[in-house]
């Protein structure tokens, strides 16, 4: 286990134990009433709320620290739950439909944000960034919330992201409200989060064409061997 690059100290089992969520049912029940959990996903631990509760959306911009023009990622429980967080045209459908193949996988899609979400999501932008993630965990807490839920790292912006949950900033976990709040740490078999690089971005734009945004985690000549045609921002 290593400590925070500050010099803090690891979690002790004991500070961490009164915010573990028994199972995803209960992570679910709090981010319905505004709640906040961590909880692994396939790279690091995410923080995360609904995404459709704005006083939960804000308070995950206060935990991190994070600038408030930084969009937050989203997460899906399932490609089904798209059309709760994007409003896509009808000239992607057919695009969406190929690229939801690569689901769950390390591919971010950007998207038009569906009307009455928090504008805090979006940074202003007005797309928003969702995928469905390859970690069970993540897929089964977005399900369990019965709508696609933040996730952001968890962690103070600019100090690193951890992979454990004994990993977790003392000083984040500072910020979680006890019954309310928590950390979701399924046992194995569940896998831990793993590292490594981020989802890759894409921004669909009708007609087999794609804006890469970022490459990451999911190599671009698969899109292309997909059919899509790879732009770039200039």
């Amino acid at each position: 286990m290593t400590p925070h690059l500050l010099g803090e100290r690891p979690v002790r089992p004991e500070a961490l134990y009164p915010l573990l969520f028994a199972d995803e049912a209960a992570a679910a029940l709090g981010m319905a009433q505004g709640g906040l959990a961590a909880y692994p996903t396939e790279t690091f631990f995410g923080l995360g709320c609904r995404a459709d509760r704005a006083d939960a959306v804000l308070r995950v911009f206060e935990a991190k620290r994070r600038k408030a023009d930084m969009p937050l990622p989203v997460i899906l429980g399932s490609a089904e739950q798209l059309e709760l967080a994007a409003a896509p045209g009808p000239e992607l459908a057919a695009d969406l439909a190929a690229l939801a193949s690569f689901w769950p996988g390390p591919l971010t899609l950007l998207l038009p944000v569906r009307p009455g979400l928090p504008e805090a999501l979006t940074g202003g932008t007005g797309r928003i960034a969702l995928r469905v993630s390859s970690h069970p965990a993540a897929r089964a807490l977005a399900r369990a919330c019965g709508f696609p839920i933040v996730s952001s790292s968890a962690n103070i912006s600019g100090r690193p992201p951890v992979t454990q949950a004994e990993e977790l900033d003392p000083e984040l976990l500072s910020s979680l409200r006890p019954g309310l709040d928590g950390v979701l740490a399924p046992p194995p078999p569940s896998p831990a989060p793993g590292g490594g690089l981020p989802s890759t971005i894409a921004e669909p734009l009708g007609s087999r064409r794609l804006l890469v945004r970022r490459e990451g985690a999911l190599p671009l000549a698969l899109l292309a061997e997909a059919g899509f045609t790879l732009t770039f921002p200039k």
